[in-house]
C-alpha cells in the first residue's frame, strides 16, 4: 500500500475491517440483496466496533481519527460486492451525521449524534426532490414558522436508508422567494405524524432502501432546526464535497475489485491451450484499465489529505466523482466481457457489480452537473467558499 498516505495503523485497522466484514457481513448480503433490507443488528455491530465514529470529534463522541481511516472504511465496503450495503453504512456515518456533527445543537448532537455513533439510531439525508432533482435551489419542500414550531410540507425522492432510518435530516424552504437563501436544515423523528415513505424499486443498490417521503404538515419544533435559518444551502454545499469525494473513492475501490476478480478468473479460465490472461488482446486492456484506475485512486487519495488539512475541495472532489465514477462504469463493462456468458450470470459478481456501479455518474450530483460546477470554476472563475 501507498506509504505517503497510510501508516502501519492504518493498515492494522484495514486488516481488522476485512476480518470484520466476512465474519459479519458477507454471509447476509445475498439475503439483504433479496428483501432489500438491511438488518438492524449489523448497525449495532458497526457501532459497538466504533466503525461510526472514525470522522466524529472526540469531543463529539468519536475516535477523531484522520480521513484515510474514512478511506480504508469506504474501500472495504466495496469488497463486499453489495453497493447498496455500502451506502446504507456510509451515508449514515457521512451524509446525515455529517450534518449533525456540524450544524446540530447540542441538544441534537445529545439526542441523536450518540445514538448514532453506536448504532442504536440511523439517519438519511433529505435533500432531492421528484421536481427539482440536481437543482436544490429549486426545491419545493416548505418549512413555515408558527409560534415555537415548525409546518413541514413537500416531498423528498432516491433517499438513501428512507424507509428503515430512525430520524431524517430534511431541508426545506423558510422563504420561498429568496432561491438557494430562504433553505433551512431541520431534523426530525421518523415516527412524527405527517411523514410517509415508499420504497422504490431500483436496477441496483438493491440491498438499501431508497424511498420516495411525503410531509403532510408535519409539526416539529422549532429547536429541530439546525444550525442558522437560511443557510442550508451553503452548508449543503459545504459537505457535497465530503459526499462527492466519497462516491469516487468508492468507484476507484470498486473497479480495483472488478480488476481483482477478472484477473484471477482469467488466470483460471482457459481456451486454445492457455490461460485467457496470456492473450495480449486482453492483456493490453487489462493494462489501460489498470492504469486509469490508478490513476483515479492516486488523485483520490490527494484531494482527501487535501480535505484532512481543512482545504476547500469542492472543485476537486467534483473531478474525483465525475472521473472516477465514468471510469468505473466502463472497468466493470470490460471485466464483465472477461468473463464471457459467465460475467451475464447473477451467480458471478460482475452482473450486480454493473448494475451497482451505473449509480456512480448519477446520485450525488449527476455528471453533467459536476461539469457545469468544474466548468464555472474553470472557465467563469467562480469561487465557492466554506459557510461561515
Amino acid at each position: 500500500m501507498n506509504s505517503m498516505y497510510f501508516t502501519e495503523e492504518h493498515q492494522a485497522f484495514r486488516k481488522s475491517f476485512q476480518d470484520f466484514l466476512q465474519k459479519e457481513v458477507v454471509p447476509h448480503i445475498d439475503k439483504w440483496e433479496k428483501t432489500g433490507t438491511v438488518e438492524r443488528f449489523i448497525w449495532k455491530k458497526f457501532g459497538e466496533m466504533g466503525y461510526f465514529g472514525l470522522n466524529v470529534s472526540e469531543e463529539n463522541g468519536g475516535l477523531g481519527l484522520d480521513i484515510f481511516y474514512t478511506v480504508i472504511f469506504l474501500e472495504e465496503l466495496q469488497k463486499v460486492n453489495s453497493g447498496g450495503f455500502a451506502a446504507a453504512m456510509w451515508a449514515h456515518a457521512y451524509l446525515a451525521m455529517t450534518h449533525l456533527e456540524k450544524e446540530g445543537s447540542e441538544a441534537i448532537k445529545k439526542n441523536y449524534l450518540t445514538a448514532s455513533i453506536e448504532g442504536e439510531k440511523t439517519g438519511c439525508l433529505c435533500i432531492s426532490e421528484p421536481i427539482g432533482g440536481s437543482d436544490v435551489a429549486a426545491m419545493r419542500t416548505t418549512a413555515v414558522k408558527k409560534g415555537d414550531t415548525y409546518v413541514i410540507n413537500g416531498s423528498k425522492t432516491f433517499i438513501t436508508n428512507g424507509v428503515y432510518s430512525d430520524y431524517l435530516i430534511v431541508t426545506a424552504k423558510t422563504n420561498l422567494a429568496a432561491r438557494n437563501k430562504g433553505i433551512s436544515i431541520f431534523i426530525m423523528d421518523r415516527n412524527t405524524p405527517g411523514i410517509s415513505a415508499t420504497k422504490l424499486d431500483k436496477l441496483g443498490w438493491r440491498a438499501s432502501d431508497t424511498a420516495e417521503i411525503a410531509f403532510d404538515n408535519v409539526v416539529i419544533p422549532a429547536e429541530n432546526l439546525m444550525g442558522d435559518e437560511g443557510k442550508g444551502f451553503q452548508y449543503i454545499m459545504n459537505h457535497f464535497a465530503l459526499e462527492r469525494l466519497v462516491m469516487g473513492i468508492n468507484a476507484h475501490a470498486r473497479s480495483e475489485y472488478a480488476l481483482d476478480y477478472a484477473m484471477q478468473y482469467m488466470s483460471e479460465r482457459h481456451a486454445f491451450g492457455k490461460s485467457i490472461d496470456q492473450f495480449q488482446a486482453l492483456r493490453h486492456k487489462i493494462a489501460d484499465l489498470a492504469s486509469e484506475v490508478e490513476m483515479c485512486k492516486e488523485f483520490n487519495y490527494s484531494v482527501a489529505k487535501r480535505l484532512n488539512e481543512g482545504q476547500y475541495i469542492v472543485k476537486e472532489a467534483s473531478m474525483s466523482k465525475l472521473v472516477s465514477t465514468k471510469i468505473a462504469d466502463n472497468v466493470i463493462y470490460e471485466c464483465l466481457q472477461f468473463l464471457g456468458g459467465y460475467g451475464y450470470m447473477e451467480d458471478y459478481p460482475m452482473a450486480r457489480l454493473l448494475r451497482d456501479s451505473r449509480l456512480g455518474p448519477i446520485g450525488g450530483g449527476t455528471s453533467e452537473i459536476l461539469r457545469e460546477i468544474i466548468a464555472k470554476m474553470i472557465i467563469d472563475k467562480k469561487e465557492y467558499k466554506p459557510a461561515k
